[in-house]
């Protein structure tokens, strides 16, 4: 077994490694937690503080070992360094013609064909499920544009009652 003190790691290691001095206390009071603040922001977990130590300053030389494997053929290597140069596309653009959405009933057939298209494999479930989630907004936008005018409206007609 090698000495710990010896190890890249010590320094870390040192500042967390709990003390068992100290008799353990049996949990804690019932409704109180043992740390009320939480985890503090920025707080790293020991492991991925013991491998940005191992890797501090080794980061270039790491980069160039990948790209050179990359370009002996190595397929993992070269979908790293790919990933890295452009990275996988979470999206695309989805294009289909529709109407204006002016009420419920004009989003409803919208969503309509929207099932249509993903049973017809011309858009993934995905896409349609994020345009869907659009004209839900926009439907929500509607109805507080709606609401404003009715509000507006009543609020007037009050007035002149008033008056």
């Amino acid at each position: 077994m090698t000495d710990a003190s010896n190890s890249p790691l010590a320094p870390i290691i040192e500042n967390v490694a709990p003390d068992n001095s100290t008799k353990k206390q049996r949990g804690f009071a019932k409704g109180r937690s043992g740390n009320p603040k939480g985890k503090p922001k920025g707080a790293k977990n020991l492991v991925t503080r013991a491998a940005e130590a191992m890797l501090d300053g080794e980061s270039e030389a790491l980069t160039r070992k990948a790209i050179e494997m990359a370009l002996a053929g190595d397929g993992f290597a070269l979908r790293l360094c790919l990933e890295r140069i452009i990275p996988p596309r979470k999206d695309r653009p989805v294009s289909f013609k529709m109407r204006a959405i002016a009420s419920a009933a004009d989003a409803a057939t919208l969503i309509g064909a929207l099932l249509q298209a993903v049973a017809d494999g011309t858009i993934t479930p995905f896409e349609a499920s994020e345009v869907t989630k659009l004209v839900d907004s926009y439907c929500r936008t509607l109805e507080t544009t709606e609401y404003e005018k009715r509000l507006a409206a009543l609020e007037l007609a009050q007035q002149a009652g008033q008056q």
